[in-house]
C-alpha cells in the first residue's frame, strides 16, 4: 500500500466514523420525509390518462449552417428477455414480483438518500431567489451605464432559469444548481456579465469561490451562494424586457440569438421540452433519479470523462418513458436497460421520429449521438471514445442480464446499483495528481484539464488500447497544496509500456493552448492495484 494516506472525496465506502454520525442524526428527519416521498410515488403505480404535448414548435433555425440528411429507418426491435416463467403461466404472481419490485426500488431511494429534505429544497429555493434579485439590479444598473431613455430603464428587466438536475427536479442532496442568467440585447457578455455583474456578486457576504470561465464551450461564473454551488452561463434575448419565466420555447425570443446565447438556452429548452413531452412528469423524475445514480455507481457517468452527461441520461429516460408510459417504476429500469443493450449504434436516439440532423465534423463520429429534442438541429455533444463507448454498451448489457427475470426470487437492487469495481478488473492504473496554491486556483485548473483530458484519453487508447477513466475524484492528504487525484484503469493491448514523461508531455501541450490563467502543477504516475486507496 502507498505511504501517502489517501482518501476518497466521493466514494461511499470511505465515509469515516464522524461522518456516519452525522448521517445518523439525519436519520429521523429523513424518515418522515421519506414515508411520504414513498406516499406520494405510489401514486405512479396506476396508468396514467394525460396526453403529451405536441402543441410545441420547433422551426426555428439556428444561428449555424444546416446541412440536411434523412435518418435511417427506426432501429429493430431488441430481441425478447428470456424470462422463465412457471407452466401454467399465474398472471398475478408476474404483476405481484413487478410491483413488489418497485416498492422495493422506491425504498432504495428514500435509503440512499436520493430526495432532498424539505429544509434543503427550502434553502435552495431561497438561493434562488435571492440571485434573481441580484439579476434585477444588476440589469437595471447595465441600463444606466449604456445611457438607455428613463422610460426604458424603467420596463427593462431580466431573470434567472434553473435547468440541468434541479431544473428536471431530479437533484440529490448536496448538488449544485445551474442556472442560466437570462438578459435583454443591450448587456454584453465580456463587460456587463463577466465585469459588472461579477463584482455586484463578489461583494455580496453570500458569495464565495466566484470565478469566471471564459474559455469553455459555454462561458459562465461559477460561485457558492449561501453554501450552494452555482454555474451560471448567460445569454441575451433580442429585447428589451425579459419576463421572470419566459417562455424560451417560443421561436420569438430565439430571433436573431448570438451563437454564445443558442448554446446557454439549449439545456434550458430541452429540459422544458422532456417536461412537457413525458406524461407522468413525478413518474419520470423517479426513473431518472434511479439512472443516474446507478451510472454513477458504475462509472459511467461525467461528460468530460467520456461518459454520459445528465443530458444524455434524460434522453434515453425520456426516448424509453414515451414508448411504454403506463409501466410501473421496475418496468421502465427494465425496458430501459433492454432497448439500449441492443441498441444498434451509431443510429442516433431522438424523442421525435423524422427529425433531420445536423451534420457536424466531429458529431458525424460519434460512438452514440443522442438529439435534443427541442431543437430539430441540435445534438448532446459527447466525448465518448472507443473505450468509455465500450463500459457504457457493457453496463447496459449487465443491468439487462440482472433485471431481465421478473420472477428471480433473490433479486436485489443493492446488486444492480453496486458500484464498479476497479481493483479487481484492472491490475495497472495512470495515476493523475492536479494541485494548486490555493482552492481557487485549483478548482479554476482541474476544470481546465478535465475539459481537456479526451485528448489524453485518446492517446492512451493509442499506446495501450484501453483506457477506463475511474471519474471518481480523490484527495491526496499527505500533499500541503490543495489537490484532486484521478485513477484510470488501463488494460494494456498493444504494448505493457508505457512513456509517462512521453504522454504527460504531449497532454501538457495540449492544457497550455488556450489556457489564460496561471497554471497549477501535474503529476502522473503508474501504480498497481494494490496502491489504490481502498
Amino acid at each position: 500500500m502507498q505511504n501517502a494516506a489517501i482518501k476518497s472525496v466521493n466514494d461511499s465506502s470511505l465515509k469515516t466514523g464522524s461522518a456516519q454520525q452525522k448521517k445518523s442524526k439525519k436519520t429521523d428527519r429523513r424518515s418522515n420525509f421519506g414515508k411520504r416521498f414513498l406516499s406520494s410515488c405510489m401514486e405512479f403505480q396506476s396508468p396514467t390518462s394525460r396526453p403529451t404535448r405536441s402543441d410545441v414548435v420547433l422551426n426555428h433555425h439556428p444561428p449555424f449552417p444546416i446541412i440536411r440528411q434523412f435518418l435511417l429507418p427506426p432501429p429493430p426491435l431488441p430481441p425478447p428477455s428470456t424470462v422463465l416463467l412457471p407452466v401454467p403461466f399465474n398472471p398475478s404472481l408476474f404483476f405481484t414480483m413487478d410491483n413488489q419490485r418497485s416498492i422495493s426500488l422506491l425504498q432504495f431511494m428514500v435509503d440512499e438518500g436520493l430526495v432532498p429534505s424539505v429544509e434543503e429544497e427550502d434553502k435552495r429555493k431561497s438561493v434562488i431567489r435571492k440571485l434573481k434579485q441580484v439579476v434585477s439590479s444588476w440589469i437595471k444598473k447595465v441600463a444606466c451605464l449604456h445611457q438607455l431613455p428613463d422610460h426604458q430603464i424603467a420596463v427593462t428587466s431580466a431573470t434567472v432559469l434553473t435547468y440541468g438536475s434541479y431544473g428536471l427536479g431530479v437533484h440529490s442532496s448536496g448538488s449544485d444548481i445551474d442556472a442560466l442568467c437570462v438578459a435583454p440585447f443591450f448587456a454584453s457578455i465580456a463587460e456587463d456579465f463577466f465585469i459588472v455583474l461579477h463584482d455586484m456578486l463578489k461583494r455580496r457576504p453570500e458569495v464565495s469561490y466566484i470565478h469566471c470561465v471564459k474559455s469553455a464551450k459555454v462561458p459562465l461564473m461559477r460561485f457558492k451562494f449561501e453554501g450552494v454551488s452555482i454555474d451560471l452561463p448567460y445569454a441575451r434575448l433580442n429585447v428589451l424586457y425579459v419576463p421572470e419565466n419566459v417562455d424560451i420555447l417560443n421561436p420569438f425570443f430565439m430571433r436573431n440569438i448570438d451563437d454564445t446565447s443558442w448554446k446557454s438556452l439549449s439545456g434550458v429548452r430541452a429540459n422544458k421540452y422532456i417536461l412537457h413531452l413525458v406524461p407522468n412528469k413525478e413518474k419520470f423524475q423517479c426513473v431518472l433519479r434511479c439512472l443516474k445514480l446507478w451510472a454513477k455507481r458504475r462509472g459511467v457517468y461525467g461528460t468530460l470523462l467520456g461518459y454520459l452527461g445528465g443530458v444524455h441520461m434524460t434522453v434515453l429516460a425520456a426516448y424509453v418513458f414515451l414508448r411504454h408510459p403506463d409501466a410501473t417504476l421496475n418496468a421502465l429500469i427494465m425496458h430501459f436497460f433492454q432497448t439500449f443493450a441492443f441498441w444498434p449504434w451509431p443510429t442516433p436516439v431522438m424523442l421525435q421520429e423524422g427529425m433531420l440532423t445536423v451534420v457536424d465534423g466531429i458529431e458525424t463520429r460519434s460512438y452514440m449521438p443522442i438529439f435534443l429534442p427541442s431543437s430539430r438541429y441540435e445534438h448532446c455533444h459527447t466525448s465518448i471514445t472507443k473505450s468509455t463507448f465500450f463500459r457504457i454498451r457493457s453496463e447496459f448489457l449487465r443491468g439487462h442480464e440482472m433485471t431481465k427475470d421478473i420472477l428471480k426470487p433473490d433479486f436485489l437492487w443493492d446488486n444492480v446499483f453496486e458500484p464498479f469495481p476497479y481493483t479487481e478488473r484492472y491490475s495497472r492504473f495512470l495515476k493523475i495528481c492536479l494541485s494548486s496554491p490555493n482552492h481557487y486556483a485549483l478548482v479554476e485548473w482541474v476544470g481546465w484539464v478535465k475539459s481537456r483530458f479526451r485528448g489524453l484519453l485518446l492517446h492512451l487508447e493509442a499506446t495501450q488500447g484501453f483506457c477506463d477513466p475511474n471519474p471518481t475524484e480523490y484527495v491526496d492528504s499527505e500533499k500541503t497544496e490543495p489537490n484532486i487525484v484521478f485513477y484510470w484503469g488501463l488494460k494494456s493491448t498493444k504494448n505493457n509500456f508505457l512513456d509517462i514523461d512521453s504522454v504527460k508531455g504531449e497532454f501538457m501541450k495540449i492544457i497550455k493552448n488556450g489556457y489564460e490563467g496561471s497554471p497549477g502543477r501535474m503529476e502522473m504516475a503508474i501504480l498497481i492495484a494494490s496502491q489504490l486507496p481502498n
